[in-house]
């Protein structure tokens, strides 16, 4: 091998490691995952302390990432699950496999969030508000609890977004925007 062909192999190398590393590296977390997770420490708060969501959205107001939601996203979002949660949770009853009130608050919260998602923020592609609820799900829920998410608020999209799902399971699904 001469020298060309060296320098060639150890270039093509290092932009692999380059490739490789920058693939490996977490992707930080967009100001929407940020605003849902903050909303979802808020249902938290309102289901265990029965506080309003004014004082919760002021107490996490003051949390360190609350800079990097997006804040009006994230207002939204807790006040609209919390005050449509009567509908929210009749919506959600049918596709339960136990009670309502023998989920956990972090299911239920997470199916109150995704549940509002799906119902109001139309903007949003229903793949994208699961994937998003299922995510949370994964670091705040139990075990299995991503699954239990995922089925419910599958079958969840179907009755409230029956078109989108439709035209997504023909192929016509459009690009995601989280």
């Amino acid at each position: 091998m001469h020298a060309g062909e060296y320098k060639m192999r150890e270039r093509e190398e290092s932009k692999r490691r380059q490739d490789h590393a920058r693939r490996a590296r977490p992707a930080g977390k967009s100001s929407r995952r940020r605003s849902r997770e903050l909303a979802l420490q808020g249902l938290y708060q309102w289901q265990l302390a029965g506080k309003d969501a004014t004082i919760i959205a002021a107490e996490l107001a003051e949390a360190e990432d609350f800079g990097k939601s997006d804040v009006g996203y994230f207002r939204t979002l807790l006040n609209g699950a919390i005050d449509n949660a009567p509908k929210l949770e009749a919506e959600i009853k049918p596709f339960l496999d136990r009670a309502l009130d023998e989920l956990s608050p972090i299911e239920r919260g997470i199916l109150l969030l995704g549940g509002y998602e799906l119902m109001c923020e139309l903007e949003v592609p229903y793949r994208v508000v699961i994937n998003e609820a299922v995510e949370l799900a994964k670091v705040y829920g139990g075990t299995d609890g991503h699954k239990f998410v995922n089925g419910v608020l599958d079958k969840l999209a179907g009755r409230l977004r029956d078109i989108e799902v439709r035209a997504e399971r023909r192929g016509g699904g459009e690009g995601e925007r989280a």
